[in-house]
């Protein structure tokens, strides 16, 4: 049931560490592009999961009151915090580990192949959505890894539980996710991706982290527009 989530995790693993070698193999002066492409590279993924939105107005609520709530529970703060621990705990030194988490779920887990991949899985259609977003996502955490270090490896555990999370979901309940609400997680996490643009590109700091819990306000707000309709 969980086979297609098990492999993304596994690419994303695999990739992550290529991308570590070939981070090794990087000289210096090439450092500075290699990061900007990165960065573009994810502003553009942002903008094409953004780019679709059809009802703005709950996606900017969903943002105001998620960073809101990020900020009045310290996220930033305690998922550094955890980052620093889990850093500890495997004996690693790299100053971007946290940055490097969050990029990678932001990344691997937002998307409408996620969804629709863990739903299809849930009701034992198919793996064939999550083979094939296995095979992007291993090529984008090589090119991740490469920039933001360790961290992107990591993000193969909240993949895990986000992605298996929904397909134990929908199998256990037989209920399907309505399409509104994955354009809406969609939507959001497309606005987060091209907040972390802006910060691998160094042109302003955006607190990523603590705009997390708007991927749930964005599920409840659709939810309850649909309720009362």
């Amino acid at each position: 049931m969980l086979t297609g989530t098990i492999i993304n995790a596994v690419t994303v693993i695999a990739g992550g560490a290529a991308g570590l070698i070939f981070k090794k193999k990087l000289s210096a002066k090439y450092e500075i592009i290699y990061f900007q492409t990165v960065g573009l590279f994810t502003l553009l993924l942002g903008v094409k999961m953004a780019i679709n939105m059809s009802e703005p107005l709950p996606v900017i609520l969903s943002l105001v009151a998620g960073g809101f709530i990020g900020i009045k529970l310290r996220l930033e703060e305690r998922t550094e915090r955890m980052g620093d621990c889990l850093k500890t705990l495997v004996r690693l030194k790299d100053e971007r580990f946290t940055e490097g988490l969050i990029a990678g779920f932001l990344l691997f887990c937002t998307g409408s192949m996620t969804v629709l991949g863990a739903v299809e899985e849930g009701f034992g259609k198919t793996s064939d959505l999550l083979l094939t977003k296995s095979v992007m996502d291993f090529f984008s955490a090589i090119m991740l890894a490469s920039a933001l270090g360790a961290g992107v490896l990591f993000s193969a555990i909240p993949l895990l539980m986000f992605q298996g999370g929904i397909t134990l979901a929908v199998y256990f309940t037989g209920k399907d996710i309505p399409p509104a609400v994955i354009d809406g997680i969609t939507t959001v996490g497309g606005v987060m991706l091209m907040g972390l643009s802006i910060n691998l590109l160094q042109l302003k700091k955006i607190s990523v982290i603590n705009l997390l819990p708007s991927l749930l306000f964005i599920t409840a707000f659709i939810l309850l527009k649909m309720l009362a309709t």
